[in-house]
Formats: structure tokens, C-alpha cells, sequence
């Protein structure tokens, strides 16, 4: 099955052709299947390693489940809540007397990390064979960004406004996987060419509007305003379509049996999608604050 999803489009195992549904291959004359991956019996070759002539040494340790998902996934977001904290306690404390000046450290952290986690989450959604270590760079640079953007949130809107979109965060996980799994929720091409159309043409505006804010004409798309509100809203709904998305490659992977190294790209879709869920979230409970 082939994926619109960038992230998962890079995997040869989503999106091996002529997979069936029990993940095997089958041939172009005879019909007669032969073993797919994670089967007695056959190892990719993609995964075999360079020990010593004439041997076939695999380096997947076997694959890919729901338990490697689940581990990879909390230890990528183990990693960005721990940089966040990192980030929000060794920036200085922001009071009323606090100068710009003084921000300067901290805004030079949420610029760079924004900046770090935006190039590696393109490396990482186009590299066709994943690396655990530029997964984990990314957690960790885009762990700076969000703990300096919410400990100016927190001095500009009070405490609730983080804490809300912690907790709305994964509560908006619990839930989408929860309707998923009782709806029996299936995704289909047009969807994910809607979601991921959704999602580069919000890409593209806020890189406009970041564009624009140079020359001081922005349009106030990510402000606190009313165009802010909708596009709040917006994002928020398709963070929960990209984490619909997510869960149902994750399945089909688990039913092909792909290799266990696919848990961190599993890992790396999700944690792209929560922190996408999360930052409109607290756009919004920012600006219900402020009215």
C-alpha cells in the first residue's frame, strides 16, 4: 500500500508493491506467495550486515510490535519533556522586571531549536532508512524549543495555559486512540491526501507569515486574534487526523511484520503529531485567556 504520509512514504516495508494484507509478496506469473518479512525462513537483505563473506548477519532483532512502538514512542517523548524542563529551568526567571535583553538567551534557544527540529523533521520524513540517533536530535532540539516558547507562555498567560495543554495533549491521545480502535476507524487514499495537503498549506502560511513578520506586515494567522482562533482550531483538528494517520500505518506495519528498526519512525510520526497538537492547544487556551 503506498503512503501519501511523507514520513512513512520513505519505508520501503509500508509501501512494499504487491503486499497483501498478511504482509507477503507474491509473484507477477504463478500467484504463489513467498514469505515476507519477520517469517521463517526469509531475512531482508536490507538488514543483513558486513561480518564475513558468504554469511548473512541480520541486524533487526526481530518485528516490528506494538511493545517496540510503545517503548520507542516514551522514550522520543522522554526526551522532549526532558529537554523542555532543561530548557525552562536553566533559562533566567521571567518577572516584571525582566528586560528584553534579558529574553535574549531564552528566544536565541526557541529560534534555534524551532529552526534544529524543522530541518531534522524534514530529514528524517524523507530519509528512506531511519536513524534512531537523528529521531532522538530532533526530540531533543524541538524538547528547547517547547520548553522556552511555554515558559514565555506561562510568564505572559499564567500556569494554566501549560498545564491545560499538557494535559489536553494527552487526553487528545487517549481519545483519538480510543475512537480508533472502538469505530474501527479505516483511512483511505483521499483522506491522507486531504491531511497532508492540510498540513504543508499550514506549513507554507506560517512560513509566510514568519517571512512577513521580517518586514513587519503580518496578518496575525498564528496571533492571538480572531484569525489565530481558527487557525488554532484548524491545527488542533488536523493533529488529530495526523494521529489517526499514525495509528493505522503503525497497525498495517505490525500486520506486514516490518522490521523492528520502523518503531522509530512510528515513534518519530507521533511525536511530530503531539507536538503539533499540543502547540495549537496552547495557542488556543492562550487567547481564551486573554479574552
Amino acid at each position: 500500500m503506498q503512503s501519501n504520509n511523507p514520513v512513512f512514504r520513505r519505508s520501503e516495508e509500508f509501501n512494499r508493491p504487491g503486499a497483501n494484507a498478511y504482509g507477503n509478496q507474491t509473484y507477477a506469473g504463478n500467484g504463489q506467495a513467498y514469505p515476507g518479512y519477520g517469517q521463517a525462513g526469509y531475512s531482508d537483505p536490507s538488514t543483513w550486515g558486513t561480518g564475513t563473506p558468504g554469511t548473512q548477519t541480520p541486524v533487526s532483532t526481530g518485528p516490528m510490535t506494538i511493545d517496540t512502538v510503545v517503548q520507542k514512542t516514551g522514550l522520543s517523548l522522554g526526551v522532549v519533556i526532558v529537554a523542555a524542563l532543561a530548557t525552562w529551568i536553566m533559562t533566567p526567571a521571567i518577572t516584571t522586571a525582566t528586560t528584553a535583553a534579558d529574553l535574549s538567551g531564552l528566544y536565541a534557544a526557541v529560534t534555534i531549536g524551532s529552526l534544529g527540529a524543522f530541518v531534522l523533521s524534514m530529514v528524517n520524513s524523507f530519509k528512506r532508512v531511519i536513524s534512531p540517533a537523528l529521531v532522538l536530535a530532533f526530540c531533543a532540539l524541538e524538547g528547547v524549543a517547547l520548553g522556552g516558547l511555554s515558559k514565555v507562555f506561562d510568564a505572559q498567560f499564567g500556569g494554566n495555559v501549560v498545564s491545560g495543554a499538557v494535559i489536553g495533549t494527552f487526553a487528545a491521545f487517549a481519545g483519538t486512540l480510543a475512537a480508533y480502535k472502538v469505530f474501527d476507524i479505516k483511512v483511505g487514499n483521499k483522506f491522507r491526501m486531504f491531511v497532508m495537503a492540510a498540513v504543508f498549506g499550514m506549513v507554507g502560511l506560517s512560513l509566510m507569515e514568519m517571512v512577513l513578520g521580517f518586514f513587519g506586515a503580518q496578518l496575525g494567522l498564528f496571533g492571538f486574534g480572531g484569525l489565530g482562533l481558527l487557525t488554532a482550531i484548524a491545527g488542533l483538528v488536523l493533529g488529530v487526523f495526523m494521529l489517526v494517520m499514525d495509528f493505522d500505518f503503525v497497525e498495517q506495519g505490525i500486520r506486514n511484520g516490518i522490521p523492528e528498526r520502523e518503531s522509530w519512525r512510528a515513534a518519530f510520526a507521533m511525536t511530530v503529531s503531539l507536538v503539533w497538537i499540543y502547540t495549537n492547544l496552547l495557542r488556543l487556551l492562550a487567547i481564551f485567556s486573554d479574552n
